[in-house]
């Protein structure tokens, strides 16, 4: 910067006037100045350092910390609107990776950061934010075994949560084919990027939400690194499958791979594959099931059968035959017939005799008036007798007839008046199978109207005697 020279009035020497030629400059504009500086010069960076200072928002929703590593420390901030879509958790002391622009806060002479996206660095880093939030939602009891639903034997429709340009769903597709084929809707979405999350989730609740649900849900995706499978670890896509009134199969990743929707899920499977032969049975092992329990059904029905059968045959054995049946009831009839002749003429001894002991002490006209009046008893009593006679035999033929009738229709004679036939050896003994009867032995057979003796001279014919 040039130097103003000038003379000293007294001496005449030559001396520096003291005063400069460069121009004067406000706080304001310095700082402003290299507030310009610094983020023309720097713009958008990435950071990687360490959280540090976080005290959680501040009550206007901003956000204040610092970001150190082990030899520096730089001002960070994240506005309201940004930390409201952070992917990431904020947590004291982990390691993340800050995306944001530089710039200087004038009121401090401070230079800092101000972070639009954030996320933890390494594999360390997100397993222990995804420890810690495992933890937090097991305390809330999401993934309590007993909030857990059976999935459907055989659900008519299936809800398939995936890409649906990927390999996923064509195994799912073909798995479900070869099995038992079912009707398939597919929610397409993002398994993988900044919008997965969102777009699984809204999945979930659409299809929830749909008139004609399917029976059960299958949220799948390939194998992939950890930070790929990490949209299936947001709260947001747990929230939603344990919020799901239709029962959810989560099917990420390789059989090693475990994210956090496989903990709240009512059921979990290694792979896609392996969802859709947990969501239907085998058809063909079905077929065989019912074709066995339809064996099972006709051979105890024909077991019980022929138990009934042997049960009838053998009451029918022990009937007695008509005859004996009736000759009890004519014994009785005959034994009550006798008895009431008897009877009646005992009856009529003894007022006959009580009519001779007071003749002698009546006069002839009250004689007669007695006689008279007798001779109405008897006679009334005759034609009771009489009548109470009739209507004794009367229902005792009834009787007779309705036995005769039941011991007609329980006879095997009614059988062979329908048109069989019934076999009999040289004996008169029943033939009840084709084994029984010898070569040249002789039979009887009776029909309905005779019987006719034949002769059997092969095992395949017989002849008329």
């Amino acid at each position: 910067m040039p130097t103003i020279w000038d003379h000293d009035p007294e001496t005449g020497e030559v001396i520096e006037a003291g005063g400069s030629n460069a121009g004067e400059y406000s706080v304001s504009e310095i700082a402003q100045a290299l507030k310009r500086t610094l983020e023309d010069t720097f713009g958008h960076v990435r950071i990687r350092g360490e959280i540090s200072g976080y005290r959680g928002p501040h009550s206007s929703g901003h956000c204040y910390f610092s970001i150190k590593d082990e030899g520096a420390k730089l001002d960070a901030v994240i506005w309201r609107g940004s930390f409201g879509r952070l992917r990431a958790r904020m947590q004291e002391g982990l390691e993340v990776i800050a995306t944001g622009k530089i710039t200087s806060y004038p009121m401090k002479s401070a230079y800092q950061i101000v972070i639009e996206s954030i996320e933890p660095a390494g594999v360390g880093a997100l397993m222990a934010l995804l420890e810690e939030r495992k933890r937090k939602l097991t305390a809330e009891g999401l993934f309590d075994a007993a909030r857990k639903r059976p999935i459907p034997y055989l659900p008519k429709v299936i809800g398939v949560v995936t890409s649906p340009t990927g390999a996923v769903i064509r195994d799912i597709l073909h798995r479900l084919n070869d099995r038992f084929p079912r009707h398939v809707m597919v929610w397409p979405v993002r398994v993988q990027g900044d919008t997965c999350a969102a777009e699984v989730a809204a999945a979930i609740a659409g299809f929830n939400d749909m008139v004609h649900k399917p029976d059960v849900i299958i949220v799948a995706r390939g194998g992939g690194s950890l930070e790929d499978l990490w949209g299936f670890n947001e709260e947001i896509v747990v929230r939603a499958a344990a919020a799901s009134a239709i029962p959810v199969i989560s099917a990420v990743g390789h059989e090693t791979d475990t994210t956090l929707i496989d903990y709240v899920s009512d059921l979990r499977a290694p792979t896609p594959t392996a969802a859709a032969e947990k969501a239907v049975p085998v058809r063909a092992d079905l077929v065989a099931e019912l074709a066995r329990l339809d064996a099972r059904m006709k051979g105890g029905l024909r077991r019980y059968m022929d138990e009934r059968e042997t049960r009838v045959r053998s009451a029918a054995r022990a009937l007695p035959r008509p005859d004996e049946l009736l000759a009890l009831v004519r014994q009785r009839f005959d034994s009550a017939s006798g008895r009431l002749v008897q009877a009646l003429k005992a009856n009529t001894r003894e007022h006959g005799a009580r009519l001779q002991r007071v003749a002698p002490r009546l006069t002839l006209a009250p004689m007669r008036t007695l006689i008279l009046n007798e001779r109405r008893s008897l006679d009334l009593s005759g034609r009771r007798a009489a009548q109470a006679l009739s209507r004794l035999v009367a229902f005792q033929r009834q009787r007779f007839d309705g036995v005769a009738k039941l011991a007609d229709s329980l006879s095997y004679k009614s059988v062979l008046r329908r048109g069989f036939a019934l076999v009999r050896d040289d004996k008169g003994k029943p033939v009840h199978s084709a084994a029984d009867v010898r070569p040249w032995a002789a039979l009887r057979l009776e029909f309905g109207d005779g019987e006719v003796n034949v002769r059997e001279d092969s095992p395949k014919q017989g002849r008329l005697l």
